[in-house]
């Protein structure tokens, strides 16, 4: 038995609803309307596209704090840790698309995709989004999907950089960052290990203490919520592919199916068992609420 209720964000108008489009992989659908609720830092492994429809969101991205108000576009790179919470306590309504970059590079025909700001005031384009991903939510994977990922791709292309532009926007690598790098390789490489703070600095190459002050300072996050962050990343990709909660618990190193319960909540807004529910990876009981907007 789960430890929290079916719903458990953190108010009664706080509703999280994720879909996908049959057995096509690589594109995952959300939508949400959140009063109170605050996400944990997360990440996913596409891009995460979509738009506020109503409110406003504030959201930690790239060790900065960001807004995102109503008819605002959201462009999220993959694997980038962020939060989210309500600008006020209206809260907000938003909607998303996550793309795997094969997934997204095919509907465009071009490689090389990468956001350089995570908001874009643009209410007409957001509006034109909010389009198609109502198309899509409809969709099964066929060819209506196919249209509507085209149609997706062609409108945001022009907001992203090339590869080539925006590897001429990276400073060259820092040694310093690449020993933290090496500390995220070691959690990538030991989700289902007790790793401790002494395994990852000497990973890194350095003292405990500098090595925590310093991943701090350069992902904003401890390592203990970046670890967090990859394991629940883990066990999502594994319960979208059907793995049962028990199983996906001890396989990403947390301590029982009801501490994945709680840590998934908090990150993704709803439980595990709610989630295979609504991807279709797990019977369905009762239908998931029905949001608007």
């Amino acid at each position: 038995m789960e430890a929290v209720p079916d719903h458990p964000l953190d108010g009664p108008a706080d509703r999280a609803e994720f879909r996908r489009l049959g057995t096509r992989a690589g594109v995952e659908l959300y939508r949400a309307s959140i009063v109170r609720h605050a996400f944990d830092a997360h990440r996913h492994d596409g891009f995460g596209l979509g738009c506020v429809t109503h409110g406003a969101q504030r959201f930690r991205y790239r060790g900065a704090e960001h807004l995102a108000p109503a008819g605002a576009l959201v462009l999220m790179n993959p694997g980038e840790l962020h939060t989210g919470r309500a600008a006020d306590a209206a809260g907000w309504r938003y909607r998303m698309v996550y793309l795997e970059p094969a997934v997204l590079e095919a509907a465009s025909g071009v490689r090389g995709w990468d956001f350089a700001a995570p908001v874009v005031q643009d209410p007409a384009a957001a509006r034109r989004l909010l389009h198609w991903l109502d198309q899509l939510w409809r969709a099964d994977a066929g060819l209506a999907a196919d249209a509507a990922l085209g149609e997706l791709a062609a409108l945001l292309r022009p907001l992203a950089r090339t590869a080539r532009a925006a590897a001429e926007g990276r400073r060259p690598p820092d040694p310093g960052e690449t020993a933290l790098a090496r500390a995220v390789e070691r959690m990538h490489a030991g989700l289902g290990e007790p790793l401790d703070l002494a395994t990852l600095a000497a990973a890194a190459g350095l003292s405990p203490f500098h090595f925590q002050r310093r991943f701090k300072a350069a992902h904003g996050v401890t390592p203990h919520q970046m670890l967090m962050a990859l394991r629940l990343a883990e066990a999502q990709r594994r319960l979208a592919a059907g793995q049962a909660p028990a199983e996906v618990a001890a396989e990403v190193g947390l301590a029982d199916q009801a501490h994945l319960t709680r840590r998934f909540a908090r990150m993704y807004g709803v439980t595990p068992a709610r989630y295979q529910q609504q991807v279709g990876t797990r019977p369905r009981g009762r239908a998931a609420p029905t949001l608007r907007g």
